[in-house]
């Protein structure tokens, strides 16, 4: 009965609240470009730092644009960098961490010391580094999360495949003449691949943020496109002026959604590993 109720983790309270919010996020992103084309480049200065109304539910900013239409567009670009830089990093970081767990002895040792040595630095200032070398934009942000957020995933991969290369059934598929084909993709990758897609997820809000910084200290996407961190940066003039929507819309946005991924990945990873359930008594 104890092994039962392990099995079949109750619903946390705030699980159907995060999934809400993300279904109204993706939502938003596919059908508001749908439905309200934005012109990223026009600007309306009969309407400038309008407060929030029914006609403008986030206000407007300094340059007469809607607050919540241009952090919708936003939202967009910073869900896309995530997710592609994302899934970047995890390629990454399992190719490492698979070459470290797989063949051991030296090269483990020295991928190791390289991921200790990377570790060290702090991940916004080597990103920042790396799109300053490289022309700022879209395709050098991306670049820049994946260098820097393979880590994680490299370390997850390279002790999980440590810990299955000692199991019984390896050593019984060795004995059964499987090659190490076999042995890879029909006993280690299946272990392997949802913790990788697991990583992917929580580093989502991660990659996202990281965009947001850059984006905020202008190495993102030009001014005048659409990006959550661009209109944090450029609501800091309208603060002065008592129009805080400019910089709490978009500051808002950004939060709610990446507490809803860190929320539904925390969720899955309970759920792929009942020793964490057990560890807090769920």
């Amino acid at each position: 009965m104890a092994d039962l109720a392990l099995s079949r983790p109750r619903i946390r309270p705030g699980t159907p609240v995060a999934a809400l919010v993300l279904g109204a996020a993706v939502g938003a992103v596919l059908l508001v470009p749908l439905l309200l084309p934005l012109d990223q480049s026009a600007v309306a200065l009969d309407r400038t730092t309008l407060p929030p109304s029914p006609a403008h539910p986030g206000g407007t900013d300094d340059l007469g644009r809607d607050v919540l239409h241009r952090s919708i567009y936003g939202l967009r670009v910073s869900l896309l960098v995530g997710v592609v830089a994302a899934v970047a990093a995890a390629l990454v970081g399992g190719l490492i961490g698979g070459l470290a767990g797989l063949l051991g002895g030296w090269v483990d040792r020295i991928l190791m010391r390289v991921i200790d040595t990377i570790s060290a630095l702090p991940h916004l200032l080597l990103g920042i580094f790396i799109v300053a070398m490289l022309r700022p934009g879209l395709g050098a942000v991306i670049l820049s999360i994946g260098l820097t957020h393979w880590l994680s995933t490299a370390r997850i991969v390279r002790s999980e495949l440590l810990s299955l290369r000692t199991r019984p059934f390896i050593d019984a598929a060795i004995a059964g003449g499987a090659g190490r084909t076999r042995i890879l993709t029909r006993h280690l990758l299946p272990h392997v691949l949802p913790k990788i897609a697991l990583a992917v997820t929580l580093m989502i809000p991660h990659a996202v943020w990281h965009e947001t910084s850059l984006s905020f200290l202008g190495l993102g996407l030009p001014p005048h496109l659409a990006s959550l961190g661009n209109m944090i940066n450029d609501g800091q003039r309208s603060l002065l002026a008592g129009a805080w929507w400019s910089s709490i819309v978009p500051g808002a946005v950004i939060v709610a959604v990446t507490l809803a991924i860190a929320a539904l990945a925390g969720r899955w990873r309970d759920h792929l590993d009942p020793r964490v359930r057990a560890e807090l008594n769920l």
